[in-house]
């Protein structure tokens, strides 16, 4: 430790292994991971039964979902599941078909290994390989797609649903995600921008039919307003967005106070209630319809703002806060 070199001390079961040995073992890692998702792929694609800590199980075929439930310790087999993240975070799709792909690349490799090649000479063919097939890609196969036709763009969609669970509302679930997808678009200087992870999500509300999903242009979330009188139907509200209570907080200090006449406790509650007042004067100044907060509102702070005729919605999440503050920014 004198020279600054760090000792790492290892488990006496620990092995250590190194060269060609170390190379197959990775590869047969690899062709591991690939094969238990080989056969959740294709038009007689199955699904696979999962079970969850909590016993829960799931009945699926979709790649990212299969692998993230997998304990494994083998760092190729680590490596080829963080490809599958990726692939979803990126694409949303084709996390089977990656793995697969990356399998059967390792497949090929072994037996040039086999053959004692150089790795260096296997991956450089490998970029080779990769820098003809785009251009193939590219100039011969690609072909050129007009995303304003709707009938050709649900045809692309459709593709993809056939060995989904929900084939069998393609029609519906193609025509709500062309809907979403362009409800989103953003066109600036020429170039579209589809961000459908800030700006699209899902919300599930219990109850009803899978025909009842419908895309609204605009933001949801499953709140009730804080006091039965307050409107629930409001047309182009002035809105106030909070991410504080709008309650007496205590502070974060301990403070504690010795009351020596029962006087005193009431003029601890009448500070409590001057504090709430004096808030909701500040909000009833600026006029909003409707108020919009991530935290908690007192039963005395509801009461002045429903005098005032405002409606209050409390403990919204954050994202769907800065979601409504980009709405509301955009039509401005």
């Amino acid at each position: 430790m004198a020279s600054g070199v760090p000792i790492i001390i290892l488990n006496q079961n620990t092995k250590r292994e190194s060269g060609r040995k170390v190379q197959l073992g990775n590869i047969e890692a690899g062709k591991t991971v690939a094969d238990i998702i080989r056969t959740c792929l294709g038009p007689r694609s199955m699904l696979k039964m999962l079970m969850d800590p909590m016993g829960g199980i799931v009945m699926t075929n979709d790649g990212n979902a299969i692998l993230r439930e997998l304990n494994v310790q083998h760092p190729a087999a680590k490596s080829m599941i963080e490809v599958a993240r990726t692939q979803d975070e990126e694409t949303g799709d084709g996390t089977k078909s990656v793995i697969i792909l990356a399998g059967e690349v390792l497949s090929v490799a072994e037996q040039f290994l086999h053959q004692q090649m150089h790795p260096t000479i296997i991956i450089a063919a490998y970029r080779q390989a990769l820098e003809d097939i785009l251009d193939d890609l590219k100039n011969k196969i690609a072909v050129p797609v007009d995303i304003n036709n709707k009938e050709e763009m649900l045809k692309i969609v459709k593709s993809s649903l056939g060995t989904k669970f929900i084939s069998k509302w393609m029609e519906l679930a193609c025509n709500i995600a062309l809907d979403a997808t362009s409800t989103v678009m953003i066109e600036e200087n020429n170039r579209k921008e589809i961000d459908i992870k800030r700006y699209a999500k899902v919300e599930k509300i219990p109850g009803g039919l899978i025909e009842d999903s419908k895309v609204l242009k605009g933001v949801m979330f499953n709140k009730d307003v804080t006091h039965p009188k307050m409107r629930r139907r409001i047309e182009n509200p002035r809105i106030l967005l909070l991410d504080c209570n709008l309650e007496y907080k205590k502070g974060e200090s301990v403070t504690n106070i010795e009351i020596s006449q029962e006087q005193d406790f009431s003029k601890i509650l009448k500070l409590e209630e001057e504090f709430i007042e004096k808030v909701c004067k500040e909000i009833i100044a600026l006029k909003p319809d409707l108020v919009i907060t991530e935290k908690g509102v007192s039963d005395l702070a509801q009461h002045y703002l429903v005098k005032e005729n405002i409606t209050v919605i409390r403990r919204v999440r954050k994202s769907d806060n800065n979601r409504i503050a980009s709405l509301w920014s955009y039509y401005c």
